[in-house]
């Protein structure tokens, strides 16, 4: 474990436990984000298959830590055959991961998401179109992409923004999609072989600033959340789409 930490590096691994607490505060006041802001970041400095198994990791065990804050205003009955899709979605992704270059698929979802953004702004949420095709199309989306990249967000912040008009409703389903997901993909991971020491050490080293920045996120939804939840969400959905696509340009 000291040589894995000595390799790194003081000073990156500061950088990536600061990166997990502003990604963490992100995800806990809008149900969504982790994954978007961080990965970019990691991947500077770590290879691919162990950015993607961190944030994985993190995500499972905060979800799972937390689950009680969040669950009782989960819409399961939404939710069910998303989550069917999206796990036949991450393992097909998992492939993508180990076979091609990431570049491709953060260009295509961050134009996607920004395109997103636009209509997203304009839209009144509608509730009577929970489930279905669009939620069956968004599950699986989600899922190819949390096997390829471990973001699997986009799809589904877009389905839970066009469907839920109450804020806490729409970051519970978040939260519990996303519980799911990392589940899939951290099962996925171990079965390939990509999840090993090195990635359950930096997983360790960043798991207290994971735990901070999702208090404070906490914090920051019971307190401005109802007022100011999807304008922000929009927001930073836009600026993660605007970064993912920079990643792959430059």
């Amino acid at each position: 474990m000291a040589d894995i930490l000595s390799e790194i590096g003081l000073l990156t691994l500061v950088g990536l436990a600061a990166t997990v607490l502003l990604a963490a505060i992100l995800r806990a006041f809008t149900g969504f984000g982790f994954a978007l802001a961080a990965l970019p970041v990691f991947s500077l400095v770590i290879a691919p298959t162990t950015a993607a198994s961190v944030i994985v990791l993190l995500t499972l065990t905060v979800s799972l830590q937390t689950i009680r804050t969040y669950w009782k205003d989960v819409p399961i009955r939404d939710m069910a055959g998303m989550i069917v899709t999206s796990a036949v979605g991450t393992l097909l992704g998992t492939y993508l991961l180990l076979l091609f270059s990431p570049d491709a698929f953060r260009l295509l979802i961050g134009g996607t998401v920004m395109l997103a953004c636009f209509l997203l702004a304009k839209y009144k949420p509608a509730p009577h179109r929970a489930g279905g095709i669009f939620g069956l199309g968004s599950g699986l989306m989600s899922g190819l992409l949390n096997g390829a990249l471990a973001i699997p967000g986009p799809p589904v912040i877009i389905y839970s923004m066009a469907v839920y008009d109450r804020a806490r409703v729409a970051r519970a389903f978040l939260m519990g999609f996303f519980l799911f997901s990392a589940a899939f993909a951290a099962t996925s991971y171990t079965i390939e072989g990509i999840i090993g020491l090195k990635e359950l050490t930096l997983f360790a080293v960043c798991y207290p600033a994971m735990l901070i920045g999702n208090r404070t996120g906490d914090w920051l939804f019971e307190k401005y959340g109802d007022a100011s939840h999807r304008p922000i969400a929009i927001w930073a959905l836009f600026a993660i789409g605007l970064s993912v696509a920079a990643a792959a340009i430059f």
